[in-house]
């Protein structure tokens, strides 16, 4: 019995040891960057309408908190334009000529999500990577008629590095790639509901504390 209880003892003292070691160097931070999306594109009416949202320039904010190397979480927010491009390429209407367009429809992108990340310290650095989902919001420009907000769910991965310059600051690249169903922001052009895809390479600064 008294084996059983020094066992007993030695492993709960373990595991407070680990337990206080860990939430010693857990770490939250804030970070902001700078990215550019790169968009594909869908097809639908047999191969003769595309939609895809033009490149573009935005900005992603960050709040992460890293427990352990298995145990860390962010919430992000971005926002960029993602233009709406909608081409046909094929006949006209009558079916007799050869005919083609391209219009825009001007629109602004917000996604907000939850991720996993998993990071460890290596020096200076620290790699990432990251796995979430979220909402994605295209909001079109006021002023344009026949659009409506398109609210599709997205789902986010990626992978970075963490390059500390002083104790509290440091600088961020991380390439992000999202998953999500066509907008469908228009009824005069509509959407097949194809899953399209953004490449995300950034860069930003972060703040630990």
């Amino acid at each position: 019995m008294r084996l059983n209880r020094s066992r007993l003892s030695l492993a709960l003292s373990i595991f407070v040891t680990l337990l206080a070691g860990t939430v010693a160097h857990a770490q939250n931070d804030v970070a902001l960057s700078v990215f550019g999306a790169f968009n594909s594109q869908t097809t639908y009416n047999l191969g003769f309408e595309h939609q895809d949202a033009a490149d573009a320039v935005g900005a992603l904010f960050e709040f992460r908190h890293i427990r352990s190397p298995l145990i860390g979480y962010e919430v992000t927010y971005s926002f960029s334009h993602a233009n709406q491009v909608y081409s046909y390429a094929g006949v006209t209407p009558v079916g007799t000529l050869p005919g083609s367009f391209s219009t825009p429809v001007a629109t602004d992108a917000h996604q907000i999500t939850g991720d996993w990340i998993f990071s460890f310290p290596a020096g200076k650095f620290r790699p990432f990577a990251l796995a979430g989902m979220g909402v994605l919001i295209n909001r079109p420009v006021s002023g344009q008629g026949e659009t409506t907000i398109s609210t599709e769910p997205v789902y986010v991965y990626g992978a970075g590095l963490d390059w500390k310059l002083v104790p509290h600051i440091g600088l961020r690249f991380q390439y992000r790639g999202n998953i999500n169903r066509a907008p469908n922001i228009t009824p005069a052009f509509g959407s097949n509901g194809g899953f399209t895809h953004t490449a995300e390479p950034m860069v930003g600064a972060y703040f630990k504390f």
